[in-house]
């Protein structure tokens, strides 16, 4: 199964959850590239709409290799695994996150305006367009834990089954569309899956009214 684009997986992942059903719901897309399918599922839904900010923690050496993620409240999940497989100290980690803190802020400020977050006693759905790891996504729904939603409702285009069994546990249900086991990066499963600009995430938050 391919995806055409992220509008393409947007849409059929709106289709999916309308059929469940979800009243008084917000949308919560992880940028960049699940901020495009969280504006359509928000659309689709009638769901408010927002974003979350989390950012992938890097191993020495080896930045693309996730040894977690964070949030700007310092919320986070680590792989403790590769963290002791590694033998990463605890310093670095905590560096680490400090320092992706300082990225989230300032990506906060160029994509959100300053304020707080209206999530709770709602239906939240994180949305993104895809799930490796699950690092980021796992941080992302621990930090809306926080935020007292009624309910809260992972929902992603496709991830492998290893990934959906952890999110399971940290989310009250996991949607996903498509759990191939022979799983390399999530733009395998996309025709198009070409780089979400900070321009492109800048205008859907202005059409929102949220910058």
């Amino acid at each position: 199964m391919k995806f055409r684009d992220r509008v393409d997986a947007g849409n059929l992942l709106a289709e999916r959850l309308a059929k469940t059903g979800y009243d008084h719901a917000i949308v919560l897309g992880i940028p960049r590239g699940g901020i495009i399918l969280a504006d359509i599922v928000a659309s689709k839904l009638g769901a408010d709409f927002d974003i979350v900010i989390p950012r992938k923690l890097g191993a020495p050496e080896n930045e693309e290799l996730a040894i977690g993620a964070v949030m700007e409240d310092g919320t986070s999940y680590i792989n403790r695994y590769i963290v002791n497989a590694l033998r990463i100290p605890q310093e670095y980690v905590e560096n680490e996150k400090a320092r992706q803190a300082a990225e989230i802020k300032r990506r906060a400020a160029a994509y959100r305006k300053p304020g707080g977050y209206h999530i709770a006693g709602k239906n939240a759905i994180l949305v993104d367009d895809g799930i490796a790891t699950g690092a980021t996504v796992i941080a992302s729904a621990r930090w809306a834990r926080k935020q007292n939603p009624s309910s809260l409702t992972v929902a992603v285009p496709v991830a492998p089954p290893q990934s959906v069994e952890v999110l399971e546990q940290e989310a009250d249900s996991v949607i996903v569309l498509y759990t191939p086991r022979d799983f390399a990066s999530v733009g395998q499963f996309y025709e198009e899956f070409g780089p979400v600009s900070d321009e492109q995430v800048v205008q859907v938050m202005r059409s929102r009214g949220l910058l």
